[in-house]
């Protein structure tokens, strides 16, 4: 019912002329028609679905009064309802704006919160790096006794076993590598993340309404899995 008022609302502001052609049968005439999917509809006042159509204004005896040409075409009624959606699609963006400003700020009422946020969505981060750091010292330590075996048959097939060795510690130390960039780029991700909503944030410290600071110009990318 919102969306039928509102949308009956452009379609009425749209025109003067149809107006006042309505005014002088409104006062005490009876509004009917029948709309697109052939519902009958009676009103005491212009009837908002079947503004594309014409509509027979009658007196109380019954008996017809006038008749107010169509207010709109379909290719006119379908625009103006493509106009009210792009309105009514602005507001809720506009609200929602709003509605996240005031989260962010009672989320982080100054920059000491915000900072302290910020340390302790990397900290996780780092301590994964520094485990990440630390097996990968542990398989280079663990490689060195297989690749001094492997001296000892040299010009030589390798022993299967030896391989399988050697080839599984390269693999978990690359896995450890790979870890580690990813790691690495997930942190430059929230920095990145967090000085977006710190700039923001100072402006609505100082004073800016919430929901009037426009979005960072360039998208924070998106984590990698």
């Amino acid at each position: 019912m919102a969306g039928m008022s509102a949308r009956a609302s452009v379609w009425l502001g749209l025109s003067a002329t149809w107006l006042a052609l309505a005014a002088p049968a409104q006062a005490a005439g009876i509004y009917s028609c029948v709309d697109a999917n052939g519902k009958r509809h009676t009103s005491d006042r212009p009837i908002a679905e079947c503004l594309d159509r014409e509509q027979r204004v009658l007196n109380k005896d019954g008996s017809q009064r006038q008749t107010l040409p169509p207010r709109m075409n379909a290719e006119e009624r379908a625009l103006a309802e493509e106009r009210q959606r792009l309105q009514e699609q602005a507001q809720a963006a506009q609200k929602d704006a709003v509605r996240r400003d005031r989260n962010l700020m009672l989320r982080f009422p100054d920059e000491a919160a915000h900072n302290k946020a910020r340390e302790a969505a990397l900290d996780d981060l780092r301590r994964g790096v520094i485990l990440s750091e630390r097996r990968l010292q542990d398989l280079r330590d663990e490689r060195q006794p297989l690749l001094a075996e492997t001296e000892f048959y040299k010009g030589r097939r390798l022993p299967y076993k030896l391989k399988s060795k050697l080839e599984a510690n390269d693999a978990q130390q690359q896995a450890q590598r790979d870890i580690i960039q990813n790691q690495n780029a997930e942190t430059v991700r929230i920095n990145a993340l967090y000085d977006a909503e710190l700039a923001r944030l100072r402006r609505l410290w100082a004073g800016a309404a919430p929901g009037s600071v426009p979005p960072a110009s360039d998208a924070v990318p998106a984590r990698k899995r």
